[in-house]
């Protein structure tokens, strides 16, 4: 297909009457719209919620094992200058 073949076939198509538009689109789009938005913000909340759980166990866990602390030692040093 030449350049001249390509211009003939897209002034073909743009000559064209456009498809016709359904009535009822804008509204399923706004439905689907709010669907997806309502869905995110779902999703946002739980994330932000499984994150606050998440931060409060280690919380509780960091406050229980104390790691920043020595354990104890499990032998008793050697008794020297008696």
């Amino acid at each position: 297909m030449n350049r001249s073949e390509r211009e003939a076939a897209v002034r073909r198509i743009m000559e064209r009457t456009p498809p016709a538009v359904p009535p009822d689109l804008c509204g399923d789009a706004v439905r689907r719209g709010g669907r997806m938005l309502r869905r995110r913000r779902a999703a946002l909340r739980l994330m932000w919620l499984l994150m606050f759980v998440a931060s409060v166990a280690f919380l509780v866990w960091a406050l229980m094992a104390r790691p920043w602390v020595e354990p104890p030692s499990e032998v008793t040093p050697p008794l020297t200058g008696w």
